[in-house]
């Protein structure tokens, strides 16, 4: 079952906004275990309407609450927009025509997403091959006598194992541990440096013979493998930064046709008694939320407030309106056209709440973790997510300069292609810093005096006020009764 936004508000803030307040903290102890679906949501006002015509559109009974909650002066937005259609309907089929080839489309999406983030990843298994090599070469060429001494063994063991073990028996392991007569081929090699060096050891003519071809062979290696090596590490590190590009793309590309078809997903009511299934039927269900900030100077300027209010350091205090529409149509085509207009009964609630800034907030986090919030951080783990996991590793290889680029600008440590991808705005030696911090649970504070005593009763008054007139004014302005 999910919860409404009433009840929400009421997990929010349980002693004032739930029936059931004080039991539920007595069994939960602590707000953040209470679940939502068990709060009996209460508000400090709450008036009424039901509107029923089948031959006049819905859509103007959202429209006009919307924009008088607009002149009011409510900063509004939606948080709820859910729709069922009976199955035996024409609008259910035209949906679920839509939302299958939304799915297709994002689905053919996702798959060229995977494919691209494989290549990432090789790629960076590749690129830290190369520098693990390029480690060596550096340390031969730059490295203390100790050092250089080290990187050139290992380098000669990369020769032996990947290069010469080509030649099969006639290889330096093959005769050494194969062959009578040289024993002792390996260990000159390992020991040896240069061709002049070959010829002052005590060995053999034999072994000395095979000693300098091989050691003039490492040494033409080395030199070419090394610049080999830094080419092509150059080359990974451009075909990187295209595939992060490619990748970034296709996710933007993919988000609007996963959105799309999460819109256009049906809320399962299978116990509706309004929902029959041959009935050509569609229940709609929506939510806004208007809410207008205490502005304590001009409160204090009309004598709303003390003045002694305006020194004291408060929490900004909101009056809030929540209005939800639930309707009941009959889907009816527009001739020529695959659009539909809903004709109906419309049953529209008008609630009042006061709640501060860090009960928004907080009210915020249980959307994101709700049920509501659930189907938006499922596109976003498939998309944005996917490239998230790798951002360090990313930021190490694209913002590396080569050699030339440090030589010629030492100083500057820009990178052209951050403006393409973003997020890498800092340096590879501060990536514990791009990591996104966890998010920590919003706390409550208790209410101090003023907050208690003087903002939360004008804040609930404005509230009672705003829900009246948008309840009264819609009243009017359509020829029915007034307020009883």
């Amino acid at each position: 079952m999910v919860a409404s936004i009433a009840q929400i508000i009421g997990k929010v803030n349980p002693r004032k906004y739930a029936s059931n307040g004080k039991e539920l903290l007595k069994e939960f102890s602590s707000i953040d275990k209470i679940p939502a679906e068990k709060v009996k949501d209460k508000s400090d006002s709450e008036h009424k309407l039901t509107y029923d015509s089948s031959s006049e559109t819905l859509e103007p009974v959202y429209f006009f609450i919307l924009d008088l909650m607009n002149d009011f002066g409510l900063d509004t937005e939606k948080l709820v927009d859910n729709f069922t259609s009976s199955p035996g309907s024409g609008h259910f089929a035209e949906l679920g025509q839509r939302a299958t080839v939304m799915q297709q489309q994002g689905t053919k999406l996702l798959g060229d997403i995977n494919t691209v983030l494989r290549s990432v990843l090789n790629i960076i298994y590749d690129l830290k091959d190369f520098q693990i090599r390029i480690k060596e070469y550096d340390n031969y060429r730059k490295g203390t006598p100790e050092v250089k001494s080290a990187a050139l063994l290992a380098l000669k063991q990369i020769w032996v194992d990947k290069v010469d073990i080509n030649k099969g028996n006639s290889s330096l392991k093959a005769m050494s541990f194969g062959q009578a007569g040289f024993q002792t081929l390996f260990d000159a090699f390992l020991f040896v440096n240069t061709v002049g060096d070959a010829e002052k050891v005590d060995l053999n003519d034999r072994v000395k013979r095979v000693l300098r071809a091989r050691i003039q062979e490492f040494n033409d290696w080395l030199n070419a493998s090394e610049q080999e090596i830094r080419k092509r590490y150059e080359l990974e590190r451009t075909y990187l930064k295209s595939q992060v590009n490619a990748l970034k793309l296709y996710t933007r590309w993919a988000k609007p046709y996963l959105k799309a078809a999460q819109d256009l997903e049906m809320n399962e009511k299978s116990r509706e008694p309004a929902l029959v299934k041959t009935f050509n039927t569609i229940l709609l269900e929506m939510t806004l939320l208007g809410k207008k900030k205490i502005k304590i100077e001009d409160a204090i300027l009309v004598g709303d407030l003390p003045k002694d209010v305006g020194r004291i350091k408060t929490r900004d205090y909101y009056s809030c309106v929540l209005v939800n529409f639930v309707f009941r149509g009959i889907p009816q085509r527009i001739s020529q056209q695959s659009h539909y207009v809903f004709g109906g009964r419309a049953e529209i609630s008008f609630k009042s709440y006061v709640l501060n800034d860090e009960e928004i907030k907080k009210l915020n986090e249980e959307l994101e973790n709700s049920d509501l919030g659930d189907a938006l951080q499922l596109i976003e783990g498939t998309t944005t997510e996917s490239l998230g996991q790798l951002q360090s590793e990313i930021n190490e290889f694209l913002e590396e300069k080569s050699e030339a680029e440090k030589s010629k600008m030492p100083e500057d440590t820009s990178n052209p292609f951050k403006a393409l991808i973003g997020g890498y705005e800092k340096k590879p030696e501060k990536a514990k810093e791009d990591r996104k911090p966890e998010k920590t649970k919003v706390k409550i504070r208790p209410e101090n005096y003023v907050e208690k005593e003087y903002l939360r009763p004008l804040a609930e008054a404005g509230a009672q006020e705003f829900t009246f007139k948008l309840f009264d004014v819609y009243k009017k302005a359509h020829g029915m009764p007034s307020y009883t």
